[in-house]
């Protein structure tokens, strides 16, 4: 079985196990370029329904 080569510090140790709290982050929005509304990047403008300039599905009315 194996066995580590050196002590693992408490610091690096600890930093490994926080990894998880990093997605607990705000995403950052950025604004639709067809509707100016605020949305998350890389994804179709729930607002509008365009991604890229092209028109990916059209959003329900609410």
């Amino acid at each position: 079985m194996a066995n580590p080569k050196r002590k693992v510090s408490r610091n690096l140790r600890d930093k490994r196990r926080a990894q998880w709290m990093a997605s607990l982050r705000a995403n950052s929005l950025v604004t639709c370029d067809h509707c100016g509304e605020k949305k998350l990047p890389h994804r179709a403008c729930p607002n509008c329904g365009y991604y890229r300039g092209k028109n990916v599905y059209i959003p329900k009315s609410v």
